[in-house]
């Protein structure tokens, strides 16, 4: 097939899916070289690509027709008045922990922010860019989750493997979240006002007895 006539075939395919088509089935379906696909793909890239407002993606294996990343909140303005909220800190880091650690438990992801994640675990599932892909064979059979294609199409990776360090991820989670938390002492309302020093009670002068008491022999003293 002609180099031409190929990238226009591939380019009228992603128009008309919308989705994103797996490499190997336009491979098969088209009976071509994994070769020529690619380079392909490669060509259709360089052609949507810079300032065009169009981009092909490439993920997972996967490639489709999307939005130049540039253009988003244009985009958003016209499509969809009630703009997306964007995602929190708490949801960034722990979508990164799951991308990372994948498949992890939710507790896992716990022990590693420190924090309860339920809300958080829950926005991302809502964002569908974590999902369900197990259970962990432990007691209790916790659910084991893991990123998305969405994950890869929303932060414009192909594949997790181009996530940067680990280990710098961590260092940066450390940061943000001894910065979040307040130290008790910090935040005690009696750290407002300063307290006096204790003083000892002054001594009293001892009462006198009244002169109508005073031959009584047998009077007891009560503190």
């Amino acid at each position: 097939m002609q180099i031409e006539l190929l990238d226009e075939i591939i380019e009228a395919l992603l128009f008309v899916s919308g989705d994103g088509i797996s490499v190997s089935e336009i491979v098969n379906l088209l009976e071509l070289q994994n070769s020529e696909v690619k380079q392909s793909i490669t060509r259709l890239k360089k052609k949507y690509g810079g300032k065009c407002g169009i981009h092909l993606l490439n993920y997972n294996g996967k490639v489709q027709f999307g939005s130049n990343p540039a253009y988003s909140d244009v985009i958003s303005c016209v499509l969809n008045p009630i703009k997306e909220k964007e995602l929190s800190t708490a949801a960034l880091e722990t979508v990164a922990i799951v991308a990372y650690k994948q498949p992890v438990t939710r507790l896992e992801i716990e022990q590693i922010r420190g924090v309860n994640c339920d809300y958080a675990v829950q926005v991302l599932l809502k964002h569908n860019l974590i999902e369900v892909v197990g259970r962990k064979d432990v007691v209790g059979k916790p659910l084991l989750f893991g990123t998305t294609d969405a994950f890869l199409k929303r932060f414009q990776i192909e594949s997790v493997e181009q996530l940067p360090d680990y280990e710098q991820l961590l260092a940066s989670i450390k940061v943000l979240e001894e910065g979040n938390k307040a130290k008790p002492e910090e935040v005690s309302l009696y750290n407002e006002f300063e307290l006096p020093p204790e003083e000892s009670e002054p001594e009293l002068p001892e009462e006198e007895t009244p002169d109508f008491l005073a031959e009584e022999t047998d009077l007891q003293k009560i503190e």
